[in-house]
């Protein structure tokens, strides 16, 4: 029998996937842990063949292709820094159909996410934003999918920041979900505050639900300008807001549930139809606040059952469920990269997935989780 080519390899692979998010976007079906073993494993053997950076890497940790990892909770996890000094593909990265780059707020330099295929991320965008955004709530939306929103933003316009993977995140729901009538507000760090008042007013008289989108901190700066201008709005029914992610490189901090009162107050959308998105430029997949906690001091990140996580010590050895540590996420979205990604952001393992405390910049992981420089020189050897 004749051996598989990588291409042929990297194509099951993407349909074994695209049938997992498929099965569980229509019925909630859940993946058993023999199941996402299976995937993640063929998966690591795949990038283990076709990731040079990182079959070097995983050698470095005791792993070769007749030596593999048990079960994916082995599978050797690339920190997330090491995108900005490695190509880690599988493929030739002059065909991938989207390339996003990092903020770069902790080096002078970007990393670059080479994703081969599009449908990949925008059959976990879909499926993720179905299930855990429009999931009835006290803005009585069922996730039918059929929902039109009047997408207001406060992240980059994906036409002009092409490599910006929020944009893009969000230039696509918009698209899936939108009323055609999206708009983007912010620039830079410029907000254009009066034409956000303008579009809200006019969505308001209309009784167009809205989806509000932006970071924490762009929220906060809205907010600032709303309260200044004595403004606040009552959105109409069902409408959301998506906050996605936090002051990462900022000064100023805003306590989250000070944010969401405040966003309450201004919008008129309850805090149970504000949720949080947490993800990453090196993953194609996003957790969500879980519905059951959207009323509660402490939210619980809930995800798609293609996205696991770790919470591992400073030595990279895994923790009891409730006890602090570092993340450690495994994607099966991210075929043409890597699946294991180690991050610096801290949190604990609780019923249904994770609480998200914030960044550990000072606590480089030791053991196999090796840092950039290292990662680089071996790609270099």
């Amino acid at each position: 029998m004749l051996k598989r080519t990588a291409p042929q390899a990297a194509a099951e692979l993407d349909d074994a996937f695209l049938a997992m998010v498929a099965a569980w976007h229509r019925t909630g079906a859940p993946c058993d842990d023999a199941a996402f073993d299976a995937q993640a494993l063929e998966l690591f053997a795949h990038q283990f063949e076709c990731n040079e950076p990182y079959a070097r890497y995983a050698a470095s940790c005791g792993f070769s292709s007749w030596e593999p990892p048990r079960t994916w909770r082995q599978i050797p996890a690339v920190p997330a820094s090491a995108f900005k000094d490695a190509t880690l593909a599988t493929f030739d990265v002059a065909r991938a159909e989207l390339e996003f780059h990092t903020s770069g707020t902790t080096t002078a330099r970007s990393g670059r996410h080479f994703v081969q295929r599009a449908a990949l991320y925008d059959a976990a965008l879909g499926a993720g934003f179905d299930r855990f955004m429009l999931a009835e709530d006290a803005g009585g939306v069922r996730p039918s999918g059929r929902t039109k929103f009047r997408f207001l933003n406060f992240v980059p316009n994906p036409r002009r920041s092409k490599h910006s993977s929020l944009g893009y995140m969000v230039g696509y729901l918009s698209d899936l979900h939108g009323d055609g009538n999206t708009a983007y507000f912010l620039d830079g760090d410029k907000l254009d505050v009066a034409g956000f008042i303008a579009a809200c007013e006019s969505a308001t008289l209309r009784a167009q639900p809205l989806c509000i989108t932006g970071t924490a901190f762009a929220l906060v700066a809205l907010l600032d300008a709303l309260e200044t201008k004595k403004t606040a709005f009552s959105a109409p029914p069902g409408s959301r807001i998506m906050e996605t992610g936090g002051f990462k490189g900022r000064s100023r901090v805003v306590a989250r549930d000070e944010l969401y009162r405040r966003l309450e107050a201004a919008l008129g959308i309850p805090q149970a139809s504000i949720v949080a998105e947490y993800g990453m430029t090196e993953l194609l997949s996003q957790y969500y606040d879980s519905v059951e906690t959207r009323s509660s001091k402490m939210r619980v990140k809930t995800a798609p059952p293609w996205l696991r996580t770790l919470v591992v010590d400073e030595n990279g050895a895994g923790v009891a469920r409730g006890e602090i540590g570092t993340l450690r996420h495994f994607d099966l979205a991210n075929r043409s990269s890597v699946l294991a990604v180690q991050t610096e952001d801290r949190g604990y393992a609780v019923e249904g997935g994770i609480v998200l405390l914030g960044r550990d910049l000072d606590a480089p992981l030791r053991g196999c989780s090796l840092d950039a420089e290292e990662l680089l020189a071996l790609r270099d050897a």
